[in-house]
């Protein structure tokens, strides 16, 4: 169970990569900016569209699936029991 959760844990991160990877960089529609000509770092950004509503929501259900299974990882009954086994015996670690 716990290897199949990492496994979909996984592949939800390699999808919102994608999805990240796709989408524009803002979330909100922006216009283009760029800092003062004497600015200590320059920088600028495009004009944006923001993010398509189909997007935002695929974006939304696969971050509420990662923070499932990872949850579901954390707080699973074994690392539990693994902690106790090792604070009953700690004279009893291998090197």
């Amino acid at each position: 169970m716990l290897i199949d959760a990492q496994n979909e844990l996984d592949q939800v991160r390699a999808d919102l990569r994608t999805l990240f990877e796709k989408v524009p960089w803002p979330v909100e529609p922006m216009d283009a900016w760029e800092t003062h000509e004497n600015a200590w770092r320059p920088a600028s950004r495009p004009a944006s569209p923001g993010w398509d509503p189909e997007d935002a929501a695929a974006i939304a259900r696969l971050r509420a699936r990662e923070l499932e299974l990872a949850e579901l990882l954390v707080c699973h009954p074994y690392w539990t029991e693994f902690a106790h086994s090792g604070l009953r015996h700690p004279d009893e670690t291998s090197s």
